[in-house]
């Protein structure tokens, strides 16, 4: 059977959590932190659990009950993930809430992901789907260099510039806020997903650096399987995506302590590397590769 867009198989979820829908549709430095639209999260469960194979699991589980319980005694803790889908984080919290077993369930709702303010301001429906799930959004920086590019003078470049610059500041603070609460902040460190054929959306963004100094501890997740697939040539149209059966499979490496996995990576490298920043994200990005291509043997 031809598998159908989500446009095709879910119009009408997409009509009502328009209707819903309260997210900011512009971002400054007062919204960048957006608690869940629960009334719109179980729209998208409801998608998830349709499509996700009932065998999808934890694999290292104990490595993600270490992880969460070393937040509950009062860490601050990160997740960084691989991203392959928009669904990722949805499958993430549904698996959370119904794949563990109970272990991590109270998890679920500690999780506030970073995200780009394009998922608010590029199209109403994105930014319904977007608003499931509590986000810190920020200004990335490659949308501030296609900003700058499209700027028509120097004074308008440094009026974007300035923008973002307030708005991650706002971020940073909420972010703070976050981890005082007990919340566990999720990031994409590619920050776009993976399109296949274009090796340089799956290279690690240098800022995520910054965070593992932020930190305290830190989980790498790989992920395996997705129940959207993008359809090619239409990957900026997310309605475009393509509804798939399967098994998806997140792997956790062990925790890490931030400070001290920075610190002997960088004091690894030789002298004279260029961007220490970007050699530390490209070593995580290759940590996350590894972990999938060995699930990906057992997977199926």
């Amino acid at each position: 059977m031809e598998n159908k867009s989500i446009r095709e198989a879910y119009g009408e979820y997409f009509k009502a959590m328009l209707a819903n829908s309260v997210a900011a549709a512009k971002i400054d430095s007062t919204n960048v932190y957006q608690p869940a639209n629960l009334k719109n999260k179980e729209f998208i469960d409801k998608l998830v659990s349709d499509n996700l194979d009932p065998s999808s699991y934890f694999k290292n589980m104990d490595n993600f009950v270490d992880f969460f319980n070393q937040v509950k005694s009062g860490k601050s803790g990160l997740l960084l993930l691989e991203h392959y889908s928009n669904t990722d984080l949805p499958e993430f919290i549904y698996m959370l809430e119904h794949n563990s077993d109970g272990k991590l369930t109270e998890f679920a709702d500690k999780i506030v992901a970073v995200a780009g303010m394009k998922l608010n301001e590029a199209n109403p429906a994105v930014r319904a789907f977007a608003e499931s799930f509590s986000r810190v959004v920020i200004y990335p920086t490659r949308s501030l260099d296609k900003a700058s590019e499209k700027a028509q003078s120097e004074e308008e470049k440094k009026e974007e510039e300035q923008k973002a610059r307030k708005i991650n500041m706002a971020a940073m603070r909420a972010m703070d806020d976050c981890k005082k609460r007990g919340q566990v902040i999720l990031v994409f460190p590619s920050g776009t997903r993976y399109r296949p054929g274009h090796p340089e959306t799956k290279r690690g963004l240098k800022e995520i650096d910054s965070y593992l100094r932020l930190f305290d501890i830190a989980l790498f997740v790989s992920i395996n399987g997705s129940v959207l697939q993008m359809q090619p040539g239409h990957e900026e149209d997310m309605l475009s995506d393509l509804c798939v059966r399967d098994k998806v499979v997140f792997t956790a490496s062990k925790v890490i302590e931030c400070k001290k996995y920075r610190k002997e990576f960088l004091d690894s490298l030789p002298a004279d590397c260029e961007d220490q920043k970007q050699a530390m994200i490209d070593h995580v990005m290759e940590v996350l590769e590894k972990q999938h291509e060995e699930t990906e043997k057992t997977r199926v």
